[in-house]
């Protein structure tokens, strides 16, 4: 069956929402083989991943994983694979939220694309990742914040995961991943790693009938928003899209250079989220206070933009954030 797809994909043909879910279902009932697989995500990459492609991936995921069932959640988990080898920005925003008391069914992995990946950095942040659904819903009503391993959520995903691993480089499951949460979250930001997929996020959400998401991606490279460059966001919020920029300049970031956002491995990123955590002030900070600040918008909590991201820094300065770690470390 893998064969027509292929065939269809080494033409430059995009598949059917039909047809991406029929494929989908093959890969990830492991009915095809590591050279079907493989090929079938190269091809998509090489060609552009569209909507209909995504959703029929988002389609398949979902119908197999597991679920988490908590309300009033929001999601910060990332396309990642913008090759920028970042710090942990949207699980730093993540903490961040959550010791501000607003909910986080946080959604990811180890490192795929990158040297570390949420998961890694939380686990040597001393945070359980290895949760099943109702430990993840007692960790969010007791600490605001639950991280879903995907591997154990998405058993599906096994078959594809070799294969990831091998290709080692973003592929569509870099955006089927953030729109695929067990916890169905209708509240979410989502960074992308291309400019051009804004639009296709935004069509592919607005489908999935989300209640209030920011998509974003910065004019650096960032799936992220970024304390150096402006930031383009596709706002869905009540069934209607509009478009966003966020100028670091319009908020006097004063960030200095982007070296200063460099990761490595999950020792040194977990180190540098707890100095910030403690209130040191620095570009890593400003940017994972610029990312919690959409997830103030998307929460509701906040409606503008520059009055969510000074609530953020009062909060990450104050030590607060770190005392909220601590918490969820010691249970």
């Amino acid at each position: 069956m893998m064969k027509i797809y292929l065939e269809k994909l080494s033409n430059k043909h995009s598949l059917t929402f039909e047809e991406s879910k029929t494929a989908f279902e093959i890969l990830m009932s492991g009915k095809a083989s590591d050279d079907e697989i493989f090929n079938f995500l190269t091809l998509l990459s090489a060609k552009g991943e569209v909507a209909s492609e995504i959703a029929g991936g988002v389609h398949v995921l979902r119908n197999k994983s597991k679920r988490v069932n908590v309300d009033n959640c929001i999601d910060t988990c990332g396309t990642g694979g913008d090759g920028k080898n970042t710090l942990n920005i949207s699980t730093a925003s993540a903490l961040l939220l959550a010791s501000m008391g607003v909910k986080i069914a946080k959604h990811g992995n180890k490192a795929v694309s990158s040297k570390c990946g949420s998961g890694d950095v939380l686990e040597k942040l001393k945070i359980k990742i290895n949760l099943e659904p109702k430990e993840v819903e007692n960790q969010i009503n007791k600490y605001n914040f639950g991280f879903m391993f995907a591997p154990n959520y998405h058993s599906a995903m096994k078959h594809v995961g070799p294969i990831r691993k091998r290709i080692g480089k973003r592929t569509i499951f870099n955006m089927i991943g953030p729109l695929s949460s067990p916890a169905l979250v209708q509240n979410q930001v989502v960074g992308v790693f291309d400019k051009k997929l804004l639009k296709i996020f935004g069509d592919s959400l607005k489908n999935l009938n989300i209640k209030f998401a920011w998509i974003v991606n910065s004019e650096d490279g960032l799936d992220e928003i970024s304390p150096y460059a402006k930031t383009n966001v596709i706002q869905i919020k009540d069934n209607q899209i509009s478009e966003i920029t966020i100028d670091p300049q319009d908020l006097k970031i004063n960030a200095d250079k982007f070296k200063n956002l460099l990761g490595d491995d999950s020792n040194f990123n977990a180190n540098e989220i707890i100095r910030i955590f403690k209130g040191e002030d620095n570009d890593f900070s400003k940017a994972v206070c610029l990312n919690a600040a959409a997830g103030l918008i998307v929460s509701s909590n906040h409606t503008k933009f520059i009055e969510a991201y000074k609530n953020s820094r009062e909060h990450i300065l104050s030590g607060k954030t770190y005392e909220h770690l601590e918490t969820i470390q010691n249970d």
